[in-house]
């Protein structure tokens, strides 16, 4: 029996990434849900961030596991072990892969799947069906305690928790600057779901972050966590940042720069410093003859995304100058 995991990724719209299989795999042109065998003295959690890190380059966080599949192909018996995860990468990097898509739950039964995937599907959607949105009863009527608040992160499963979670802080100081402060957590898993709750705060509320986002900036440096650095450059790219001091706009210059050359940074990342730095660029004109440059060094990326994102910034700072 092999051991081989697998991934439910869900975007921001709650939609499902699905992936076509190779002509001369076992399952030529199937569609699937990504990941792969386990290695020996891996954990099953490990395995599945670092499949989908080197099949896909995106950053998932994990949010809930669902039942073992095993099934017998013939010339081999697997037992596939599904997770589902969130994600803030829209577009993979497809390594292995012949296409892929994101589709709405509902489409899942209609995907031409290989056997093993059709019952991992199903346990999905039997999964959202059961999801509720919690009850006046578990958040004490609106009253978030101090004491619940790790198990209320570790409880948000996709963006509608997400959502709720952030209505509150929108509402309450004490939960606002308990997202804050669980961004900063040395559990990645915690860290990650409260900086995508303060992003989904920002998303409706984003005078509620106002003040916060010279913190946000300060901290960029001393944060190790990919999917909260995405979650903190969101919210800086959709902020006002001609109010923040001369300071903080050198800070994002260079870090964002940075971002841009490294070989490591995610694709969102470099997708949301381009954007910071075309802004940073309209305030100070001298910067946009460097993004132009960094932008046409990028042209050997593999990502289509951040080649199109760097497209986009050209054409505009094009029709800027």
């Amino acid at each position: 029996m092999i051991d081989v995991t697998c991934a439910i990724i869900r975007n921001e719209d709650d939609e499902i990434l699905v992936v076509q299989r190779g002509e001369k795999t076992d399952h030529p042109f199937r569609w699937e849900f990504p990941g792969g065998k386990l290695n020996e003295d891996e954990s099953e959690e490990d395995c599945i961030i670092r499949e989908i890190r080197e099949e896909l380059n995106m950053t998932i966080v994990i949010c809930s596991r669902l039942p073992e599949v095993e099934h017998d192909y013939g010339h081999k018996q697997i037992r596939l072990i599904p997770f589902v995860c969130d994600t803030l990468d829209d577009i993979p990097f497809l390594t292995e892969h012949l296409a892929f898509k994101w589709l709405p739950p509902g489409e899942l039964r209609g995907v031409g799947f290989s056997e093993a995937d059709i019952p991992v599907a199903d346990e999905y959607l039997k999964f959202i069906s059961f999801r509720e949105t919690p009850s006046e009863e578990q958040t004490g009527g609106q009253q978030l305690k101090k004491d619940d608040f790790i198990t209320t992160l570790e409880n948000i499963r996709g963006r509608k928790e997400a959502e709720w979670l952030a209505e509150m802080a929108a509402e309450k100081r004490e939960i606002l600057s308990g997202l804050i402060d669980f961004s900063f957590s040395a559990d990645n898993k915690l860290s990650s779901k409260a900086s995508w709750s303060l992003s989904k705060v920002y998303d409706k509320h984003p005078e509620t972050l106002t003040a916060f986002i010279p913190l946000i900036i300060g901290s960029l440096d001393r944060i190790e966590n990919e999917g909260v650095r995405r979650s903190f450059m969101k919210i800086i790219s959709l902020s006002d940042i001609t109010v923040v001091t001369r300071k903080n706009q050198g800070i994002l210059a260079d870090y964002c720069f940075r971002m841009l050359r490294s070989g490591f940074s995610s694709i969102a990342v470099k997708a949301y410093s381009m954007e910071i730095i075309y802004r940073l660029a309209q305030i100070y004109p001298e910067l946009t003859g460097e993004l132009a440059e960094t932008i046409n060094l990028l042209q050997d990326e593999k990502s289509a995304g951040i080649l199109a994102k760097g497209r986009i910034i050209l054409k505009r700072l094009g029709g800027s100058s």
